[in-house]
């Protein structure tokens, strides 16, 4: 069972996957002397329109509007209640999702009101944006309920003689920031206090706090970090250029809010991969350029690497790990869809000089246009960047050409496609990875856009997604993944259960990863080597799931799971049938001696499943069970998938 200092590093940096490397690009570039050199003034550095007739240049009237009916929608709304017995709630029964919903809906609700007001300018917004700023800095806590466990006491109520600096209170410091930025003197008109009190709350609750650098996991320095780091550090730097007043201090902080950022670069293997997967990228990598492109401006393009490789294989990864239409590659606790934002990818393209991220970005806007420029979500300040870009992006056809095979070899994952619509991804890796599910070796196919083999992915996040319970909920544990089942034993959670002699090899006819995966299960399951070796072929439009094992003795139980959310017909002898909502099919063969089948839907029941009631468009989560008929001590078999 996972021990409390355990989880602490599971929910801020539990991919103590690779060794961290020491490279820290941004320290060995730049000194403080040269930050503070080169940093503009805060009274000269206007990265944003200030005036409405700056506006007026800024946007097209269409997204004007848009912005203004934002404002207009925020301001129908009741101002939320947050009480003690909604923030209790998290350590009562485990739930934080209503106490997120209000929390979050402030600050999405005082961006759109100070957004509209600064873009209009007629004053109809102050009023309810004084008030929202008021009630937040009233709160007794910045973060959310289930990050309490940051603080001395831990549980329940915040102690607010001890503030700690999560993700939600970073991301307030900058909304406030922002805030003071487009309306700071109608705000004064109100009252002069108000603006003060947005400063002392603010330096109160993160830049002091921030100081005791050795209390936040996700600013060691030896041991590898998640998203955490370039998410926090992207909101401590606007909120520390916007804001601070003392103008030494301003550049002390930015050279030391840059430089924390090494510790998430150092944690990277060199292919730049993001082992939490492609929905935690753009609060990850995507961070690493809203802080790159905040410096560059501040300091007048002084700040610059984005030539670095290892800054242009993290932003290539997004694309490499991209299947059709919205569907992403979903291993760990990554969702299977997510609308890109185009407008930021664009920009990224831009600064890295990769004409297929800039292409992949285009092509992200021109499907979902209006994600880059809508407030769902966080990262506020990129919301503002996107909006400045929309005028700038070209109203042209993406040439985007999707990648036909990658390796990334830091993260041990591979992905393929076929000219014919067939696409595979699979990887080694290990079971400690950032958001971890006990996946080695897993895989999952598309066909023509459409899933058809799997990873169901996270369910919702609660008391015990992060907590020694973690690997009690199915979606996190290997039975539930496409991979055997050995003795009664799935894999095992931790750095030593892992993947061995793992190697990907690529031609025009096919693409293949093999590993032995012994080692990712307890020795109780007696396993001695489990070679799987998992191969498309791209002539045939197949792929091939190979295994050749060896164990301790024969085998009481051995059983095969696949995961899919098609229609499931198994009535054909030595032939699974998978139909997709569109109706084309895929057919699994197996060998009919060997294997029985039988099929069930995993639980949707309690408040960490809900999500796959409707995660997969409204298609219940099926699980496969192949039984061995012919349980031997060592043997081989295969799986063919055939669209």
């Amino acid at each position: 069972m996972l021990k409390k200092p355990i989880l602490f590093l599971l929910l801020f940096s539990i991919h103590a996957a690779a060794q961290v490397k020491q490279r820290d690009i941004l320290a060995n570039k730049y000194s403080s002397s040269d930050i503070a050199n080169h940093l503009i003034d805060r009274s000269d550095w206007k990265p944003y329109p200030k005036t409405v007739a700056e506006w007026e240049k800024a946007l097209p009237d269409s997204l004007k509007r848009s912005v203004i009916k934002a404002g207009e929608a925020a301001l129908a709304k009741e101002m939320p209640s947050l009480t003690g017995t909604i923030m209790m709630n998290f350590a009562r029964s485990g739930d934080r999702e209503e106490h997120g919903a209000i929390s979050f809906g402030r600050r999405s609700n005082l961006t759109d009101l100070v957004l509209a007001e600064a873009v209009e300018g007629k004053n109809r917004f102050t009023e309810a944006i004084f008030n929202y700023v008021w009630l937040i800095c009233e709160e007794s806590f910045w973060g959310v309920s289930a990050h309490l466990s940051m603080q001395k006491a831990g549980k329940g109520l915040p102690d607010a003689a001890d503030p700690t600096v999560d993700l939600f209170a970073a991301e307030t410091a900058s909304v406030l920031a922002l805030t003071d930025y487009f309306v700071g003197d109608k705000l004064d008109a109100i009252s002069p206090f108000l603006r003060q009190r947005i400063r002392y709350e603010t330096n109160l609750r993160v830049f002091e706090p921030i100081k005791k650098t050795e209390r936040y996991g996700y600013l060691s320095r030896n041991r590898p970090v998640n998203n955490w780091n370039p998410w926090i550090v992207s909101n401590l730097l606007t909120a520390n250029l916007l804001l601070q007043e003392d103008t030494n201090l301003r550049k002390e902080n930015a050279y030391t809010y840059l430089t924390l950022m090494d510790a998430y670069l150092n944690s990277l293997g060199d292919d730049g991969g993001c082992d939490e997967g492609p929905s935690y990228w753009f609060a990850a990598g995507a961070c690493v350029f809203d802080v790159l492109e905040m410096m560059q401006s501040a300091t007048n393009n002084k700040v610059d690497i984005f030539d670095n490789q290892l800054i242009h294989n993290l932003a290539t990864y997004v694309y490499k790990v991209h299947i059709a239409n919205d569907y992403f590659v979903n291993f760990a606790d990554a969702d299977p869809k997510l609308r890109p934002d185009g407008l930021m990818l664009y920009r990224f393209g831009q600064k890295i000089k990769d004409e297929q991220l800039t292409q992949f970005g285009i092509w992200a806007y021109n499907h979902f246009p209006a994600t880059g420029s809508s407030n769902n979500g966080f990262h506020r300040m990129r919301k503002v960047q996107n909006l400045l870009t929309v005028n700038k992006i070209p109203s042209t056809e993406s040439t985007f050409s999707p990648v036909s095979y990658a390796w990334l070899s830091d993260i041990e994952v591979m992905t393929a496609r076929s000219k014919n619509g067939l696409y595979l991804a699979t990887h080694g890796g290990h079971n400690a990875e950032s958001h971890n599910h006990n996946d080695v070796g897993d895989f999952i196919i598309y066909a023509d856009g459409e899933p058809i083999i799997i990873d169901a992915g996270r369910g919702n996040y609660t008391a015990r997604t992060f907590s020694a319970q973690r690997y009690e909920l199915w979606f996190t544990q290997s039975q539930y993944h496409n991979l055997p089942i050995i003795n009664g034993y799935g894999q095992k959670a931790g750095r030593a259960f892992m993947a061995e002699t793992v190697s990907s090899n690529n031609t025009e006819k096919e693409a293949t990863l093999k590993m032995d995966i012994a080692k990712s299960y307890p020795k109780e399951a007696g396993i001695k080597t489990w070679n799987r070796s998992v191969t498309m072929d791209r002539n045939k439009n197949s792929v091939t799931i190979a295994e050749q094992y060896t164990l301790d003795e024969t085998p009481k139980t051995l059983e095969q799971i696949f995961m899919t959310v098609c229609e499931v017909d198994h009535s054909k002898v030595g032939k699974i049938i998978f139909t997709t909502p569109t109706q084309k099919t895929v057919t699994l063969n197996y060998d009919a001696k060997k294997w029985t089948v039988s099929t069930e839907l995993p639980s949707t029941d309690g408040m960490e499943y809900r999500s796959f009631k409707t995660k997969w468009d409204n298609h219940p989560v099926q699980r496969i069970v192949l039984k061995d008929k012919q349980l031997k001590k060592a043997s081989n078999f295969n799986f063919v998938i055939q669209k």
